[in-house]
């Protein structure tokens, strides 16, 4: 029969299958969240966020690299297939088998190239959070200089890489990671000029980082009005790490900085605002805690902004 020429060959693909079937399991091991051993709950360190996206960002590059090969070789095994079981060579068949394989390889490399990419640009990110979250933890100090830092504070709908509580204000810090620029001439060119509402890199520009640092200080300071009946004081950050910031207007409710020395920024900026009540800024670090941690185990529900 006819139908058996094109059914048989599929038994060679068995060992493809179930290739496929182990890279799969192989993936889905892979875990690395950790978690407290005292309260079970995720631990969660600067960038966290970035961490896991980073982690998944490896595992798909994982998955495609290993199920490429297989996907690509399935055209040519069954066709392989055919020309034993095929009474007779149809050559613009076994041409179709070759076209399919040759797509199959451009598109798994072009997957291979963009997992490639999105892994770098997660990388810079991460580095770019873990140098503003080293320059936070100079803030902690015993209780009688009472700062505390939450990093990836969940918002309703994003993320907020870094909330920063001291005696007089709540700091809303937002990271964005850019690369410089190379000059024609060899140089690298990482300066940053800052208006009210754009960033001027070296030859682009960008409204974005500036809109979702305020979208989030707004967020906080509306929330913390909701949960503890009274506003608090709410002051937003850009940082830029690794950048030379030059101002063409003075901070006014966003302040850009390269990240380095945040922690003296933040002290210094105290000053000219006045101190929190101390009952006020302690119910501001529990809710706080509390929003970090019902929203880690899942029972936070709010309505999207």
């Amino acid at each position: 029969m006819a139908w058996l020429d094109y059914l048989l060959p599929l038994f060679f693909l068995f060992p493809l299958a179930a290739a496929a079937t182990v890279v799969v399991a192989l993936r889905s091991l892979h875990d690395a969240r950790v978690r407290s051993p005292f309260d079970a709950h995720p631990l969660r360190e600067p960038g966290q966020a970035l961490r896991d996206r980073l982690d998944r960002a490896f595992a798909t590059l994982f998955l495609n690299a290993a199920l490429g090969p297989v996907l690509v070789l399935t055209p040519l095994v069954y066709g392989m297939g055919r020309m034993l079981f095929s009474r007779h060579q149809n050559w613009i068949e076994w041409a179709l088998y070759g076209v399919l394989c040759t797509l199959l390889a451009i598109v798994v490399s072009f997957r291979l190239m963009r997992d490639y990419q999105r892994i770098r640009r997660l990388k810079l990110g991460l580095a770019c959070e873990l140098a503003v979250g080293q320059e936070l933890e100079r803030l902690i100090r015993p209780e009688a200089h009472p700062y505390f830092v939450f990093h990836d504070v969940p918002a309703d709908t994003f993320v907020i890489d870094h909330v920063a509580i001291t005696p007089h204000a709540v700091f809303v810090i937002e990271t964005r990671a850019r690369t410089p620029a190379i000059s024609p001439a060899g140089e690298t060119e990482d300066t940053v000029v800052v208006e009210h509402e754009r960033l001027r890199f070296p030859g682009w520009m960008e409204r974005r980082p500036q809109r979702k640092a305020r979208q989030a200080t707004r967020w906080v300071a509306s929330w913390l009005c909701r949960e503890l009946g009274q506003p608090v004081p709410v002051k937003g950050i850009l940082a830029l790490p690794g950048w030379k910031i030059e101002r063409e207007v003075p901070d006014d409710d966003l302040a850009v900085v390269s990240g380095e020395g945040l922690a003296a920024h933040l002290t210094d900026a105290c000053p000219a605002i006045a101190p929190m009540d101390p009952t006020l800024h302690d119910r501001v670090i529990e809710a706080l805690n509390r929003r970090t941690l019902t929203r880690e185990l899942g029972h936070l529900e709010g309505p999207s902004i």
